[in-house]
């Protein structure tokens, strides 16, 4: 129904932006890699998938068409919901999803909380033939934000994960990594952690 969604970015967390066009706020939901590629307080334009649902209508963001394609392929998946191919597209590059399924590397792919054994296996069994290596031409994410620490556990937080449970997790990724890191590392390496 919607294609995009051109306008100011009014707000932005690790897992959804506002964007507002028209006078009307669209709250998208986003992955991290959509995340790392918005700049604050900026007109920009995001791709969408809508998802309707008996109680809701959602809308999910993606900074390139190469992104939105994965996430529909991802969802159509038997058991992989929206939802799930967003926490996969947040902590894996993007192409290397595409490429962990083209070449069957169920381990890499079982490393991402929420898949396991078999949902692997049906990832890449319904998806090897449609995705190339060559698909997903993605650049490398850069940036950093002032609350690192904040939006990183907020992330976290939005994502299912107790505050407690991520905080720890956090203070081992800084611990172990340094500060230095962009939100979306930090969520990644604490993802790897939970």
């Amino acid at each position: 129904m919607y294609e995009f969604i051109k306008g100011r970015l009014t707000e932005k967390t690790p897992t959804y932006a506002v964007i507002e066009a028209n006078g009307i706020g669209y709250l998208l939901h986003i992955s991290l890699h959509t995340y790392a590629q918005l700049k604050e307080d900026e007109h920009c334009m995001l791709l969408v998938h809508m998802v309707v649902r008996e109680d809701a209508m959602i809308l999910f963001g993606f900074a390139g068409a190469d992104e939105r394609e994965l996430f529909r392929q991802l969802i159509s998946v038997s058991g992989v919901g929206p939802n799930t191919a967003r926490m996969i597209l947040s902590s894996i590059q993007p192409s290397e999803i595409a490429q962990a399924i083209v070449q069957g590397n169920a381990p890499l792919l079982q490393s991402i909380k929420g898949i396991g054994s078999k949902t692997a296996q049906r990832l890449i069994v319904e998806l090897k033939d449609k995705l190339s290596k060559d698909l997903i031409p993605y650049e490398k994410m850069a940036g950093g934000y002032n609350t690192k620490k904040d939006e990183a556990l907020s992330g976290l937080i939005i994502l299912g994960f107790s505050k407690m449970v991520a905080e720890k997790a956090l203070t081992k990724v800084i611990e172990k990594e340094g500060s230095a890191l962009p939100v979306e590392q930090l969520i990644r390496h604490a993802l790897k952690i939970l």
